[in-house]
């Protein structure tokens, strides 16, 4: 059987000449067809994309263009950065149509595009915000936070999506120019500066990958290696170059530091120019980075970026909870990197991250109706916090931001994300992530086709069936989850399959026919998980997990007059799956057995009485706390949650 899917392209793809152990599917062979993830596409869709137009027009971002092209008149409008907002929604609709056409969205493209192009100055230069504030002559002055090719970053990320998506190259002859105007501008012998904010180095690479221009990756690696090297290191610009990720070279890099996403937003084009040069010290680089900063820089849910000031990391275990920042926008940069690292290796650990990352530290971001949004993502909200900073969770998520950077970001990954799912190489197609849908590795007689059927994340059985096959044998690769090794369990056309207890995936190599099935099931028991003992703010607690999800505790659902701020929990216990709760999307809840703590009068009046004193006496109140998965909080309203639960008598 042959099924007709889409054509949407992956957002990177390696080039022929590329050092990569995976492949991304072709354009039009990954397709998720509902379930879990298909209906957040549906729902950016239908309607995250269309409300992102509403507020780029109401928060004055789409009349920056008419006026900067003499077409109205009047002041730019909002953040230096604010063309940005518009080319990630426009990458987000170009994998949209790729994805399933849409009149209402292709016009929408075609309007905005020629908005864009027509900002454009003749000389190749395009930034509206900056050109409406500032004289040519201040052109690329203060690179540290002006944000200037960091814009341009995210167009070219846009107008490859729509070359390639939407079959639209409008965007794509904008890009060219520009790229002719910055070889006239910075390089060896001129300016040899780069942005403060990276994205122009991946943005760059990918667009040499569909054009197949050299000047294009020599800019790449230009701007990549400049940057913390003897040229450029930003040391005037407050906070200090750490901030900007220049401190020292990508090349002698052993941990990230400063701003978390323009940490990850570089390391993930340090990623794509290892590939591209075959440069396995650079790779090898990266890798070490990204091990460091799963071990010691990442919260349980996968969010990045400690410190409020600054949107920074912080020290290694540094980690709070009711003041993790864990940026949505940090959650993608993260995706991006591991993405690409899964492609240069081919390694189960990035596929694991990318599964942690979506499920917990990226969709928190977004409401269930698509619509909202959580810039930080702490892991826990105080009884009496209060709403202050405007990002603050405290709000609930929101509409809108003066800095935007987030919502866009949210829909043109949400709408991507099918490529992420599975990979081809030449013996056969990977499965990374579990999605109802059809993939593809290869065309006409050396195709293999398979069909997910699957109720990931709520339940732990995953159906492959073989749509299509070679006469000749492939290997289909199927991940098993870090959380699942040991315990999973595979049967190939109902014979059971033995598994390696450390294996990161199962690999059957087999002449297969139309119609065989594999059944994948994995161990969804509960479980708690403790921090490092380096980690002092969840130190003495547990977090709770079940599949791929982080669950949390949030007053909404507790008995009367319990609030999570006095929770503690039996670690020895294993919850109970209840119910599906209907106004969370069907969300399976745990019940957690605990208790309530109260604390002696003299506790209550002055909170450090001496330790082993009546006056320290503290009651525990046996209670069933009920649990939902993290990235389902705040969607009924804002109130107490924690993700870290004291154990005991803690």
């Amino acid at each position: 059987m042959t099924k007709t899917l889409s054509r949407l392209a992956a957002p990177a793809i390696p080039s022929d000449r590329a050092h990569a152990a995976l492949r991304p599917l072709q354009p039009g062979h990954a397709q998720i067809d509902g379930g879990f993830w298909g209906e957040r596409q549906h729902r950016n869709r239908i309607a995250g994309l269309r409300s992102g137009y509403e507020q780029l027009e109401a928060s004055g971002t789409f009349r920056n263009f008419r006026v900067a092209s003499g077409v109205e008149q009047g002041e730019a409008s909002g953040m230096i950065f604010q063309d940005s907002d518009v080319y990630k929604w426009v990458e987000a609709v170009a994998y949209e149509l790729g994805r399933s056409e849409s009149a209402d969205l292709r016009a929408m493209l075609r309007e905005v595009a020629d908005l864009i192009a027509s900002a454009q100055q003749s000389d190749g230069y395009l930034n509206t915000v900056h050109s409406l504030r500032h004289t040519p002559e201040e052109r690329y002055s203060h690179l540290a936070w002006n944000h200037e090719l960091y814009c341009y970053g995210h167009l070219l990320q846009a107008a490859v999506a729509a070359s390639r998506s939407a079959g639209d190259d409008q965007l794509l002859d904008v890009s060219l120019r520009i790229v002719d105007h910055l070889r006239g501008v910075f390089g060896p012998g001129a300016l040899e500066s780069t942005d403060g904010h990276p994205v122009i180095e991946m943005a760059l690479v990918e667009l040499y990958r569909l054009t197949g221009r050299e000047d294009v990756l020599d800019l790449a690696r230009f701007f990549l290696d400049v940057r913390g090297g003897d040229g450029e290191s930003f040391p005037a610009a407050r906070p200090g170059p750490g901030y900007f990720s220049a401190r020292v070279p990508v090349r002698e890099t052993t941990s990230v530091e400063g701003h978390a996403v323009r940490a990850l937003y570089l390391f993930a084009g340090a990623t794509d120019v290892a590939m591209e040069d075959g440069d396995t010290e650079l790779l090898s680089r990266c890798e070490s980075v990204f091990a460091d900063l799963l071990a010691s820089k990442t919260y349980v849910t996968g969010g990045m970026g400690t410190r409020w000031d600054w949107e920074a990391f912080g020290d290694p275990f540094e980690m709070t909870t009711d003041r993790g920042y864990a940026e949505t926008c940090a959650a993608i940069g993260a995706v991006q990197w591991a993405w690409r690292l899964l492609l240069a290796t081919g390694k189960a650990e990035y596929a694991d991250a990318i599964e942690r990352l979506l499920f917990n530290a990226f969709l928190p971001g977004v409401s269930l109706a698509g619509t909202e949004y959580f810039y930080v993502n702490s892991l826990q909200l105080r009884e009496g916090a209060l709403a202050d900073e405007g990002r603050s969770i405290a709000h609930g998520r929101r509409g809108w931001f003066d800095c935007a950077c987030c919502p866009p970001n949210i829909m043109r990954t949400v709408a991507s994300l099918d490529h992420l799912a599975a990979t081809s190489n030449a013996t056969g197609l990977q499965i990374h992530q579990f999605a109802p849908g059809t993939w593809q590795a290869g065309e006409g007689a050396d195709r293999l086709q398979v069909t997910v059927a699957t109720e990931f994340p709520w339940q732990g059985r995953v159906t492959i069936t073989i749509d299509a096959a070679p006469s000749t044998p492939r290997t289909l690769a199927v991940r098993i989850p870090a959380w699942s090794r040991g315990a999973a369990r595979l049967a190939v056309r109902g014979q059971d399959v033995d598994l390696a207890a450390d294996a990161g995936y199962a690999e059957i190599t087999e002449t297969f026919q139309p119609g065989d099935v594999l059944e994948l099931a994995l161990e969804m028991t509960p479980r708690f998980v403790t921090a490092h003992h380096r980690i002092d703010a969840s130190r003495g607690s547990v977090a709770l997990e079940r599949g791929p999800l982080v669950y949390a505790l949030e007053n909404e659902d507790q008995a009367t007059g319990a609030t999570v701020d006095d929770a503690c929990v039996d670690a020895t216990s294993t919850p109970a799956a209840g119910d599906p709760i209907a106004e969370l999307d069907g969300a399976v809840p745990l019940a957690v057995q605990g208790s309530i703590v109260t604390v002696s009068d003299v506790a209550s009046a002055w909170p450090y009485p001496v330790h082993g004193t009546d006056d320290a006496a503290v009651t525990h109140t046996p209670t069933t706390w009920t649990a939902i998965p993290y990235y389902a909080w705040g969607n009924r309203t804002v109130a107490p949650m924690r993700v870290w639960l004291p154990v005991g008598d803690q």
